[in-house]
């Protein structure tokens, strides 16, 4: 029994996460919504977009259908009740919106950690980021309008940024009858942060900036930091930053 529990043991995760969010300088509505479950392995940013209250009640309904996840027997198990609950969520927008005769969507942007394996599963313009030995790495791409002219070389990076349509989003949840998600698995390494954030926070700050606070910063006040950071630049839209240090359990500095 003493050699199995040290084995599990050894199993063990620990996540040191935090979370901020903000209305901004200029919306009267926060549109976004979070998750952080590290009992479970999920973490999530929503940003919702409709107008009125739709925004909220989309972003919303993303997040608590993935709140309803249980704790899972493999990493496998859930990715799949990921998928499952977000096409949930995504059919009762989807009806929502038929039934108002408007747009009603959210993007969604979901780290899921399992013993050591991770996935990012996104869909619009929502962003994970890893920060890993020094060095951060965008492990999403965003679905919007802007992001398909740079891949196809028309236009910079620079240019990109002062773009009339860099804001328009491809896919969302809640749009289309069939959801459509980008996956981008790993394996976890000790001291692995990941940002995961509301296109409100990319707009105003730089990749190197966001790598600094991690860097030097406890999750929660690095997502506060980023957050003030935001609104001293003037925070045209809503913003939300989750963050998530892995230390396994044994690994120097896990406590």
């Amino acid at each position: 029994m003493m050699a199995w529990n040290a084995i599990r043991m050894q199993d063990m995760q620990r996540f040191d996460t935090g979370a901020a969010t903000h209305v901004g300088r200029v919306r009267e509505h926060n549109e976004d919504s979070y998750l952080a479950r590290p009992d479970v392995g999920i973490w999530a940013v929503a940003d919702g977009m409709g107008g009125l209250d739709a925004g909220e009640l989309a972003s919303a309904t993303v997040t608590k259908a993935l709140d309803s996840i249980e704790r899972p027997h493999s990493a496998a198990e859930l990715l799949a009740w990921c998928e499952k609950r977000v096409v949930a969520a995504n059919s009762a927008l989807f009806e929502l919106g038929r039934r108002r005769g408007g747009l009603i969507g959210s993007t969604i942007a979901v780290l899921l950690a399992h013993q050591r394996h991770f996935a990012c599963v996104w869909s619009g313009d929502s962003r994970i980021y890893l920060v890993r030995n020094g060095r951060i790495e965008l492990q999403s791409r965003d679905h919007t309008e802007v992001q398909e002219l740079i891949s196809e070389g028309r236009i910079s990076p620079a240019e990109a940024r002062r773009w009339p349509g860099r804001h328009v989003v491809t896919r969302a949840i809640g749009v289309y009858t069939d959801p459509e998600l980008e996956i981008k698995d790993g394996v976890l390494e000790a001291a692995d942060a990941f940002i995961l954030c509301s296109d409100g926070l990319t707009a105003h700050v730089e990749d190197d900036e966001i790598l600094e606070q991690v860097t030097n910063s406890a999750s929660q006040h690095a997502c506060d930091a980023l957050v003030d950071l935001t609104l001293s630049r003037g925070a045209a839209d809503n913003v939300t930053v989750v963050m998530v240090r892995y230390q396994p359990v044994g690994q120097p500095g896990a406590g």
